[in-house]
């Protein structure tokens, strides 16, 4: 059985951690607030960029931009991973790392057999899992969310773009965290390349009940225009949202910590009290036999 002085430093250890926790969580909930913001306030951008230039390309001759013409033939294939930079946070990196483990070495896994599958990893965690693996890790940005810009977004799009212009690429998949609650984020895999047009404009087109826009200069000249700036918000967009959902992991995991290190040191108290009662009993016991033995001298 541990010793009262065992039991107390353990106590006070818990405590000094409850600490911690506690305010880690309160830390993480304020930065979820701002985080959750920016997301929810990106998504009608983003979802209405993807939407006009879904509509246009049924308009025109996709092979006109090579972004928007799909290859049928997918010999090399690049995965832009999105986790956190730092652990306390519940699950939230081990299971979108196994999402993009799984894309890797089972969807793509003949061309990761034969080094045909890239990694660029946003965010530290990820770039150590799959660096120490041995996975050919072609870029990577650690550290990104400590100060999370567009700038980045923008580099890494204007990075997979030209790799997928060259050749070098035939496609190019996103594996994020999609913000949904502060309980549990979504895990999400999205094709960044080529871009396809919204299923429900092909419908639409096919059907011949899209509307009739009159596109000025051209659409054309609008889809070269709209590509990128799209490729850049619809990025930017999955950045902020596992920004969002990497504040409420956080957040959750921390108060879970608190709630256990209470419940831990409510089971202290009450070995401490037995112990410390076992202690008198002892105490008491040998201050009665002492009398006894000293009257029966």
């Amino acid at each position: 059985m541990a010793t009262l002085k065992d039991i107390r430093t353990r106590i006070s250890s818990i405590k000094s951690t409850q600490q911690v926790t506690k305010a880690m969580k309160m830390v993480s909930a304020a930065k979820l607030r701002r985080a959750q913001d920016a997301a929810i306030q990106a998504r009608p951008y983003a979802a209405k960029l993807k939407e006009m230039l879904g509509s246009l390309s049924t308009r025109v001759d996709t092979s006109l931009n090579p972004l928007l013409s799909a290859r049928n033939d997918v010999r090399n294939v690049l995965v832009v991973l999105i986790t956190s930079d730092r652990g306390l946070c519940g699950a939230f990196n081990a299971n979108i790392i196994k999402l993009a483990n799984k894309v890797i070495t089972e969807e793509y896994g003949d061309l990761h057999r034969d080094g045909r599958v890239e990694l660029l990893c946003a965010g530290t965690k990820g770039y150590d899992y799959f660096r120490k693996r041995g996975f050919a890790v072609e870029k990577s940005y650690p550290g990104v969310f400590q100060n999370l810009h567009f700038g980045v977004a923008k580099e890494i799009v204007e990075y997979a773009s030209e790799k997928y212009l060259k050749g070098e690429v035939d496609r190019v998949i996103v594996v994020y965290n999609e913000f949904k609650s502060v309980l549990a984020p979504t895990l999400k895999k999205e094709v960044l390349l080529p871009i396809s047009p919204e299923q429900d404009e092909v419908q639409e087109k096919s059907s011949g009940s899209a509307s009739d826009y009159i596109y000025e200069p051209s659409p054309s000249s609008i889809i070269d225009v709209l590509v990128p700036k799209n490729l850049n918000t619809q990025l930017w967009g999955m950045m902020l949202e596992s920004n969002a959902a990497d504040h409420a992991a956080r957040m959750t995991a921390m108060d879970s910590a608190t709630e256990n290190a209470k419940e831990l040191l409510r089971v202290l108290n009450i070995s401490y009290n037995r112990a410390r009662q076992a202690a008198i009993t002892t105490e008491l016991s040998e201050i009665v036999a002492g009398a006894e033995a000293l009257q029966a001298e």
